[in-house]
């Protein structure tokens, strides 16, 4: 029942990623070895957030919720941005070819650095716990995430991008990068339970998602 257990939160959590790599046309491309190198990157970024925030901000302890702290340590996530950028900018081909490489790889590395071992050792627990569905769909919702940032940052280092579409992109870009940070807040303020809180995450995620998918489709049909 245990090993049931693992193998359902296993298929949820890879599974996607899987369906993502071969339906976007990313496996027609031989890209496998593009993504580890974007994987790769995620790694060496977040050492590097790390080391900052254990510099500059020490772990939060009390019972008032540290909103300016919080803050400053979301403004970090800053450097995934910087990351993806980084990705993008050492693959050539097409713009949906160098977003789906980016986030993909990306939200990959973070799949198997946050989730695989609590899965491998906490799904194959003795009782059965409802948190790691809830983490397996959470690893969904990362790569929907990451897809968006990853168009973001494509259309905000157009050199041709309209500066009509630089307003509402950067817009954009501040929602992703402060996402995690306001749902958190949210979930602390309003003391919501975990599946509550999981579907917050993924309805604006999912808001976030239509929205690029909009100005994403407006700005290459402008473009052509």
């Amino acid at each position: 029942m245990t090993l049931f257990h693992f193998g359902n939160c296993f298929a949820l959590a890879y599974f996607p990623y899987f369906i993502t790599y071969k339906c976007s046309g990313l496996s027609e491309y031989n890209a496998f070895w593009k993504c580890v190198q974007a994987g790769v990157t995620y790694l060496f970024v977040q050492l590097c957030k790390m080391l900052f925030l254990a510099t500059f901000f020490p772990t939060w302890e009390g019972g008032i919720y540290d909103f300016i702290g919080e803050f400053m340590k979301a403004s970090v996530d800053v450097a995934d941005l910087i990351g993806l950028n980084l990705v993008m900018s050492r693959n050539a081909g097409k713009g949906e070819y160098k977003i789906m490489v980016a986030a993909l790889g990306w939200a990959t590395a973070e799949l198997v650095m946050s989730r695989c071992i609590p899965l491998w050792v906490g799904a194959r627990g003795i009782e059965f716990d409802w948190k790691y569905i809830q983490m397996s769909i959470d690893s969904n919702i990362s790569l929907v995430h990451y897809i968006v940032a990853s168009a973001q940052v494509w259309m905000i280092t157009r050199y041709d991008l309209y500066h009509t579409f630089r307003p509402a992109v950067l817009l954009l870009m501040f929602l992703s990068v402060y996402k995690a940070f306001v749902m958190e807040t949210f979930v602390h303020l309003c003391s919501l339970g975990s599946w509550t809180a999981l579907l917050a995450r993924a309805v604006v995620t999912g808001l976030l998602a239509l929205s690029t998918l909009a100005l994403y489709v407006a700005v290459v049909n402008v473009h052509t």
